[in-house]
Formats: C-alpha cells, sequence, structure tokens
C-alpha cells in the first residue's frame, strides 16, 4: 500500500491534527449528519446510460429490506432522478434546523432522498452546473438525517463525471455494484467504471447483467435477445462476482411505473454486498 493510500485508509478528517498535514494528497471525507449512522454505503454505478441502474438500485435495496436490514438510497443522478418514481414516493419533504432533512419512507420502510422530492413538481427540471451539483450530492449526506441504517445505496449518475467523483473522493464508500447490459459493448462499459474505482481506492462488489435473457411465454425456454453474455468471463478477469442477471420482462417496466416491487424470476445473490 503507498503512502497515499495508507493516509487514504486512516484519514480522519481532521488535517488541522494530523502528522501528515500538507504532505498527503487526501481528501477529508464530509462529515455524516449529526444525527445519523450508517454502517455500508454501496454506489450502484454504469459505465453508460440506459442499462437499468436505478431498477437494479430498487431492487437490491427491496431485498435487503425484506431480509430484515435498515435500507436508504441517495438518489445521486442529480438531473435525471427516477427513484422516487419507482417507490411510489411523491411529495415534498421537511426538516428541521437541528436535525436536517427527513427523508421520505417508501411502503417498504426504505428511505429516500432525491431532488426530485425538493421540487415545487416532478417535471421541473434541474439545470446546474457540474460543481453545483457535486454540492448538492454532499449536502445528502451532510443535511440529511438518516437515522440508523446498515446500507445507504447511492444510485449514481453514468459515467465517470464530476458526480461519481465527489462521492469517491467525500464520501466513505464501502464498495460498487456496477450495472451492465450483455452487448458487445459490455466490456468497454464495464472497464470504464471499474478503472475508475480502481483509480480511487473502491472495491468492485460484483456485476449485474441487466436484460440478459426473454423468457418465452410459449416454451418458457431463455432467448438471449441481445447475444450471448460474456459477464461471467469478464468477472472472472476482474476477480469479482456476477450478483443478477436479471431477464428482459414487462414486470419490471409496470413496477417501476406503479412504485411497486418487481416480481422477477432471477437470481440475486446479496452475499458481496452485504459481506456475508
Amino acid at each position: 500500500m503507498s503512502d497515499e493510500e495508507r493516509a487514504d485508509s486512516s484519514c480522519g478528517g481532521n488535517c488541522d491534527s494530523c502528522a501528515s498535514k500538507g504532505s498527503c494528497n487526501t481528501i477529508p471525507k464530509e462529515k455524516l449528519n449529526a444525527y445519523s449512522n450508517i454502517k455500508k454505503v454501496i454506489g450502484i454505478v454504469s459505465g453508460k446510460g440506459g442499462v437499468g441502474k436505478s431498477t437494479v438500485t430498487s431492487i437490491i435495496a427491496r431485498k435487503l429490506a425484506n431480509e430484515g436490514h435498515s435500507v436508504g438510497i441517495m438518489d445521486a443522478d442529480i438531473t435525471g432522478p427516477s427513484i422516487p418514481k419507482m417507490f411510489g414516493v411523491h411529495g415534498q419533504l421537511y426538516g428541521t434546523e437541528e436535525m436536517g432533512i427527513e427523508p421520505a419512507v417508501s411502503a417498504e420502510g426504505i428511505k429516500i432522498m432525491s431532488m426530485n422530492l425538493l421540487l415545487d413538481t416532478e417535471e421541473d427540471t434541474v439545470i446546474l452546473r457540474g460543481p453545483v451539483l457535486a454540492g448538492v450530492v454532499k449536502q445528502f449526506w451532510t443535511d440529511v438525517h438518516w437515522g440508523d441504517l446498515d446500507y445507504l445505496l447511492i444510485d449514481m449518475p453514468p459515467g465517470t463525471g464530476d458526480i461519481p467523483l465527489t462521492i469517491y473522493q467525500s464520501l466513505p464508500v464501502d464498495g460498487i455494484v456496477i450495472v451492465t447490459s450483455p452487448q458487445e459493448l459490455v466490456r468497454m462499459i464495464v472497464m470504464k467504471a471499474y478503472n475508475m474505482a480502481e483509480k480511487m481506492n473502491i472495491p468492485v462488489l460484483g456485476l449485474v447483467e441487466n436484460y440478459s435473457y426473454f423468457t418465452c411465454t410459449d416454451c418458457g425456454s431463455r432467448l438471449k435477445i441481445f447475444g450471448e453474455s460474456g459477464i461471467d468471463d469478464l468477472a472472472a478477469e476482474l476477480n469479482t462476482t456476477v450478483i443478477a442477471k436479471l431477464p428482459v420482462t414487462p414486470k419490471l417496466a409496470e413496477a417501476a411505473d406503479s412504485g411497486l416491487a418487481p416480481d422477477i424470476d432471477a437470481q440475486i445473490n446479496l452475499a458481496p454486498v452485504t459481506g456475508a
């Protein structure tokens, strides 16, 4: 481990009392809301848009909640938030000066913070430059009363821009899950997210392949409509695991539109996320 990595792993965020003050490149982590305690922070990321990252976030959150864990979701896709609709959560949030903003709570008890819950209407457009967007994400950490959570999932915007960089540098991310699809670009898409995480010393917990197959309603066969998957070989190459292969099914779209939990036929291995 390099000196920089060692400093990052032990940094308490107080530069004034640090023996390495002025000689390290560590960016102090943002302080969590004083009335909150979060055990694990997991980022859900993708190298490009349109692969179902928010859908995967909602599925993992609901599965964790069903297993008895306390769960929150930070919707960090500030300009394209979709998490509230997926959980049937509407209306504006409130808070107090002392404790901070109170997140919305879904029917399953999942706490949700999203820009859409701060707007006058869900259709309002957020037009902000990168540094301002990054500042909003920090406030979702420092100014939101999350309470006691076992897991906070961060639904990140696609790509490797300002917001993912801010989250990796400023929040104590324990690991990420990379979402992709079974197309020829799969390797490039995954590697963009993987390489950024590696440079920021963030562990990759596993891969989720969305649109993996379609189950024929007549014969029950699984059809690979987007081509053969290479996700298992890629996971082995990166020394990580495949968390799930999710099907192409109208059930997912219908569940997202209605704010209900999706009923899907897929094995989802949460061991990499939970550390079990």
